[in-house]
């Protein structure tokens, strides 16, 4: 299945959409949460504050925040237990729905789903590693991606253990870069820029130079002048779009060059990353107060990572053993 472009732009605007419309938080606006958290504060937190377990103390629970998370579920508990869930929806606060944490963690299940990805990246390095001559041109470029994805999703693991403004950018920029990388060396491998040929050389400085341009002014954007939830997600989309659309083409020629059913693997892998990114579009409250959309979303792209550096190493041995072959 390959994906085309006009599908890829349905996609894309359903979740720039979408991405505007998560952060916005009826919860934290309504009277009964405001006076709930202002009676307990000034209740819990004044000379005598109430006591925080020393691993929720680890991670910054401090005793207003104790007080915003308890009455999140005080309040979620008594308008559902009024009315019905689908006539009394649960609302997010700040941003987020009223999860029931774990050991601290605000989202337990996005934090080891992120693990799950983050340890999906460090068997494919040793994959990489073992499988791959040290030789092979390409080697030094797959390897840089596994490590874009650790970082990124080490960060993830911390975003979702607790929000905060710092934790939140750390995690979009490592995203961004893990995904802009992606999109940076799709072409070396497709257009083979990483060879010692003089134009190519040049290409590869110049689009070197222009994906760290790209990025830095990226952060910058977010940064200096506006955190803008829905430009960051779509400049995401769209680098992620764009790769998916090569390494779709990419695996078509490839497929029809060495009649490999791996070589269509890619195309496929794109067509799973779409299923699983109809969970961000159909976001729903947590179930159990633990396990949401965004939370599979991280468990969705598990396999495809595994899949990927499996493509990756049989493409890379195919590749090398034609070369030797030429030499």
């Amino acid at each position: 299945m390959r994906l085309t472009a006009s599908s890829a732009w349905r996609i894309a605007a359903l979740i720039c959409l979408l991405g505007g419309v998560a952060h916005a938080s009826l919860g934290d606006r309504l009277p009964d949460f405001k006076q709930c958290v202002k009676a307990c504060i000034e209740a819990n937190c004044g000379e005598n504050p109430i006591s925080i377990p020393f691993h929720r103390r680890l991670l910054f629970w401090d005793c207003p925040s104790e007080c915003d998370y308890t009455c999140q579920h005080v309040v979620t508990d008594k308008r559902l237990a009024r009315d019905p869930p689908y006539m009394q929806p649960v609302y997010q606060f700040h941003g987020k729905w009223p999860f029931y944490r774990f050991l601290g963690m605000q989202e337990p299940f996005s934090v080891i789903f992120s693990l799950f990805n983050y340890l999906a990246h460090d068997w494919g390095m040793s994959q990489l590693r073992d499988k791959i001559p040290a030789s092979y041109a390409l080697r030094k470029y797959y390897l840089l991606f596994g490590y874009f994805g650790l970082a990124s999703w080490i960060f993830s693991m911390i975003f979702h253990t607790r929000d905060f403004p710092i934790t939140e950018k750390l995690d979009y920029f490592a995203a961004g870069a893990s995904v802009l990388y992606g999109l940076y060396f799709a072409p070396i491998r497709i257009f083979r820029l990483d060879r010692k040929v003089p134009v190519k050389q040049s290409v590869l400085r110049f689009w070197t130079a222009l994906c760290i341009l790209l990025y830095t002014l990226h952060v910058l954007y977010l940064t200096l002048w506006s955190w803008d939830y829905t430009y960051n997600m779509a400049a995401n989309v769209t680098v992620g779009v764009l790769q998916n659309l090569l390494w779709s083409g990419f695996s078509y020629m490839q497929y029809k060059k060495v009649g490999r059913t791996w070589a269509m693997w890619p195309g496929l892998i794109v067509a799973w990353l779409i299923m699983a990114m109809s969970l961000e579009l159909l976001d729903f409250p947590p179930w159990k107060g633990m396990i949401d959309a965004h939370s599979l979303w991280h468990l969705g792209t598990v396999g495809p990572t595994i899949w990927w550096y499996n493509f990756l190493i049989k493409d890379a041995q195919e590749d090398y053993a034609g070369t030797r072959l030429k030499a």
